[in-house]
């Protein structure tokens, strides 16, 4: 048997070292379009105290030890399903038994009047992100176009470079999709104090070929550098050209499986079943989500039958703070805050029949790590807790999750 895994990011390595693990001794052949060994793509955007460097995933000789066959730069260019092969760039093509798509996203580009602006910098790879740091030097001012996590965070790695910054968001705040008013209200308190200038409601009107910025009202910004981060766009031309169901990604169902039994996907690409919230297919860009689908995917492939049902769960480094978000709060009608000292609080997502959906907190380092696990694990409990415990924070999560329920 002979699994093909397309994309050698976090999710397409881990599936092949599950399968492995999971006692598979056929072929694997990952394929990866990049020239680097596989990397993390978190520390990108937030790098350590020793700047930009390539973090592995897992050495090259991790993988020749299990046996897995690394195609460093190949590209897929097209799957034929009713032969079951896939065709690449190099005019080479290769025999699948289970195909597993893990092509991840890409920066969905700025368009302005129905023209893709040129000459914008993006974040997704290794090489923009060498091409951004290398533009973030002292006395340089950049403009960063979008008031999301992506942005937010290069934000942080500016200023603490030196740099003059300058977010502009074309909502009413930042993080208007991503957390709550209160939250973003401590985000951008937080990056006004290092000196951040961030414009709100902000429409371009234009952007010229020297970075001159023009906002609709007039203002105009003078630039030397501009990256944009006004989302992505799930790599699904692979799937789509195949014929597989697409919808916001390539459309899974609980165990990863595409339209195509054969052929699976999983990571940033695909848009799963969420069986804590209703079965709504919903699409996740996180570190975790990809890790964690990649090890189910290779499961799935392999025959076992359970349901991806772990919760969403996301974090970001703002100088200083740590944000982490646990489930999807959507469809959530009531929030309830748990102060958990003078600069770290939670806020619980409850819906109106009072289930927790999902818990959002800032605080200091990883002062609210502790809270929010055992939030992530009321979530999946399904657990409906009494709003006045969650507020109390003389009553430990920890007794609510072990409480009965009434």
């Amino acid at each position: 048997m002979r699994i093909v895994i397309i994309g050698a990011g976090e999710c397409g390595v881990r599936a092949s070292l599950a399968l492995r693990e999971q006692g598979f001794d056929g072929t694997i052949d990952l394929i990866n379009g990049e020239q680097y060994e596989p990397y993390e793509r978190p520390p990108l955007s937030k790098p350590s105290d020793e700047g930009l460097a390539l973090k592995p995933i897992t050495g090259s000789g991790d993988l020749v030890a299990k046996g897995i066959v690394h195609h460093l730069g190949l590209t897929a260019t097209s799957i034929d399903r009713s032969a079951r092969t896939v065709k690449f760039s190099s005019g080479s093509s290769m025999a699948y038994d289970r195909l597993l798509i893990a092509t991840g996203a890409r920066p969905r580009p700025l368009v302005l009047n129905g023209v893709t602006v040129a000459g914008l910098s993006y974040l997704r790879d290794f090489n923009d992100a060498k091409a951004i740091y290398s533009n973030l030097t002292t006395g340089r001012h950049i403009a960063i176009i979008g008031g999301g996590f992506i942005g937010l965070e290069l934000a942080v790695q500016a200023r603490l470079k030196g740099v003059s910054v300058t977010v502009l968001e074309v909502g009413p705040r930042l993080l208007g999709r991503a957390v709550s008013a209160e939250i973003a209200s401590v985000i951008e308190h937080r990056h006004r104090r290092a000196g951040v200038d961030i414009v709100v409601n902000a429409k371009i009107s234009g952007i010229d070929a020297k970075g001159v910025i023009t906002l609709e009202g007039g203002r105009v910004l003078s630039t030397d550098f501009i990256v944009a981060g006004v989302g992505s766009l799930p790599n699904i031309e692979l799937a789509s050209s195949a014929g597989l169901h697409v919808e916001n990604g390539i459309v899974v169902d609980g165990h990863l499986a595409t339209s195509d039994p054969f052929i699976f996907a999983a990571g940033d690409c695909c848009s799963f079943p969420h069986p804590l919230y209703g079965d709504a297919h919903i699409r996740i860009e996180s570190w975790r989500a990809a890790l964690e689908q990649g090890e189910h995917a290779a499961r799935a492939m392999l025959g076992a039958d359970d349901v991806y049902r772990s919760v969403p769960w996301f974090w970001s480094d703002q100088y200083d703070l740590g944000l982490q978000i646990a489930g999807l709060a959507g469809a959530a009608s009531n929030i309830v805050r748990r102060d958990l000292s003078e600069d770290a609080f939670i806020l619980f997502h409850l819906a109106q029949d009072g289930r927790l959906l999902a818990a959002s907190g800032i605080g200091v380092g990883n002062s609210i790590a502790r809270d929010l696990r055992l939030a992530e694990m009321l979530i999946a409990k399904r657990a409906y807790p009494d709003a006045s415990a969650l507020s109390d924070s003389s009553i430990s999560l920890k007794s609510i999750l072990s409480s009965k329920p009434a």
